[in-house]
């Protein structure tokens, strides 16, 4: 009897490590970031040297009529679609280290120091914490 427990559990808590594992490799989708809707690369403006995609040809006007009210989650897909890479910590600007991040939408970044970790993990507000555009500049570049 103990030996059917012992392997129950062992199965169970291989089918819980797996499903972990499952969750964690699931890829979050780039949203358009005035809608948040899927994007369509068809539809595309230029921004910091790269291209953010909407949904349709509706947002593109919207964002470009008012960058600055999508640019948390512009600069958030610019990272997202590999078209920028990290180079440091966005919020204090010092070199990242690999032992301590956080992932926001799918979106694995790293900071500095215990006290970073600690205010993106305790932010209220992630996206705009990592990805405001003085987040993006201390942190992130766009790749060519």
């Amino acid at each position: 009897m103990k030996n059917l427990l012992r392997a129950t559990g062992i199965c169970l808590l291989s089918l819980m490590t797996l499903t972990v594992f499952a969750a964690e490799e699931k890829k979050v989708e780039p949203q358009c970031p005035v809608s948040g809707k899927a994007i369509s690369k068809d539809y595309a403006v230029s921004y910091k040297g790269a291209e953010v995609y909407f949904c349709c040809p509706k947002c593109p006007k919207a964002f470009e009529k008012n960058t600055e009210n999508y640019s948390v989650k512009a600069n958030h897909q610019l990272v997202q679609t590999e078209q920028a890479k990290q180079v440091k910590c966005p919020i204090a600007g010092r070199p990242a280290k690999d032992d301590k991040s956080v992932t926001v939408n799918g979106v694995k970044v790293n900071v500095c120091c215990g006290n970073c970790l600690k205010a993106a993990t305790e932010s209220d507000d992630k996206m705009a914490l990592l990805f405001s555009n003085k987040a993006f500049e201390k942190g992130f570049k766009v790749t060519e």
